[in-house]
């Protein structure tokens, strides 16, 4: 199974998303070391950032991940040898080009304005062309879905095609993301058992279906997937490694890379996110910090038991960690666990406990938060508790701000404390 990742490309169509050269590159080398076999990079030479980063990547030792140039079928009128296009994608000098071609015929006269001959004739030998001047070409099948629904003799004649052309991969593409999963199941089997040649998976998620279209291809005998980084694409987004890679490896007992090296899954998440500046999903599977948190109190007391009642993995597998969380709905076992992490042992002393867990709920009843404020929740357990350490008493504070008339603005602060016998 080989994992091709296409969040430098496909991702960064995300609105609001934009990756400077430094950030792709710190990305494709984060994807080497995870152990990702293809990143795509972009088009060669479609802007001066992309072919400031076809320059520098080669520098970059990232095997043994393949780097790959993206780029599109010959323009209707031109020549193989006067497209810049595909000159572009030969003068990448990549370890190997994928393409796009049309698969619908709607798009063919539509969109192309062009005969569903001539479509046929420039996806054969723009295949053809860039294999002999290419390591490896990988084909992707455009729209394939809706074209297969559409008019399956005609979506078909465009996938053989390429195969005839030398395509080593024909990538069956749900690029309006609208497919469902039966009908991925289906047709993905239908082309498997047609070609001679490796099929793969590239899937959008515009109806919440694309891990679950891409792990239903695999299932029919795709062997390439085709996604992003944390689901990051144009509209919904594309399918989102950071799902499709631990069920195929956890789930489905598919190692498409070290088992190990999935303990980094949450990091390299996170890592993408950080780049892209863009605040980590919490609640998303496996990596979100909220993947394996518990806030009920009968949830808490079962997993404090045994993880395995309310956790389908051991979060450790990938990178990531379970979480116990403080509010009305806790329970006194909830109080005991959050407790113990900051030295306190609570297990012997259940009134203690239950005081602490009523004040808790009080608080919240008037307004208090304490989900994601542990050191307020320490600092209210150490007060009833009688272990807490009192180092200053607050007199007064008082903050001053000033805007002159040069436009300067000033801010002064003055605080009276009282510490260590001292004002």
């Amino acid at each position: 199974m080989l994992l091709y990742d296409t969040t430098l490309r496909d991702g960064a169509q995300r609105e609001n998303l934009s990756f400077a050269v430094e950030d792709k590159s710190r990305i494709a080398a984060k994807l080497a070391e995870f152990g990702i076999h293809y990143i795509e990079l972009g088009f060669p030479h479609s802007n001066p950032k992309d072919t400031e980063l076809f320059r520098r990547i080669r520098k970059l030792d990232l095997k043994p991940a393949r780097l790959v140039a993206f780029g599109s079928t010959r323009y209707k009128a031109n020549r193989m040898e006067e497209d810049p296009i595909i000159r572009a994608l030969i003068e990448g000098r990549v370890d190997a080009i994928c393409i796009f071609g049309k698969s619908w015929d709607f798009h063919v006269e539509k969109v192309l304005e062009t005969t569903l001959e001539e479509n046929l004739k420039m996806i054969y030998e723009s295949v053809c062309y860039l294999k002999e001047n290419s390591p490896e070409v990988i084909y992707d099948a455009e729209h394939f879905f809706n074209a297969y629904k559409s008019d399956q003799e005609y979506a078909l004649k465009t996938i053989l095609a390429a195969q005839e052309g030398g395509a080593d991969y024909i990538v069956l593409c749900d690029t309006n993301g609208g497919t469902l999963p039966s009908e991925v199941s289906r047709i993905t089997r239908e082309v498997v058992d047609l070609l001679k040649v490796p099929v793969g998976i590239h899937a959008h998620n515009d109806i919440e279906c694309a891990v679950a279209n891409t792990l239903v291809a695999v299932e029919n005998g795709a062997t390439m997937v085709q996604g992003t980084i944390n689901g990051y694409g144009e509209r919904c987004g594309n399918a989102n490694l950071c799902s499709i890679i631990p069920n195929l490896v956890l789930k489905k007992g598919i190692l498409c890379l070290p088992k190990e090296n999935l303990r980094r899954l949450t990091d390299l998440s996170h890592f993408v996110s950080e780049v892209a500046n863009i605040v980590p999903d919490s609640h998303q599977p496996y990596v979100g910090q909220s993947a394996f948190a518990h806030k009920g109190g009968m949830h808490v007391s079962a997993v404090q038991k045994d993880s395995r009642a309310f956790e389908h993995i051991n979060p450790l597998e990938v990178g990531n960690h379970q979480k116990i969380v403080v509010s009305e709905l806790s329970g006194k076992g909830t109080i005991v666990s959050k407790a113990r992490e900051f030295g306190l042992d609570l297990s012997k002393d259940p009134l203690l406990a239950a005081k602490i867990l009523q004040e808790i709920q009080n608080l919240e009843h008037i307004g208090y938060h304490f989900e994601a404020a542990d050191g307020s929740f320490e600092l209210l357990v150490r007060e009833l508790t009688g272990t807490a350490r009192h180092y200053f008493t607050l007199e007064s504070f008082r903050v001053i701000m000033e805007k002159r008339e040069d436009g300067d603005v000033v801010t002064e602060a003055t605080i009276k404390i009282h510490g260590g016998g001292q004002r």
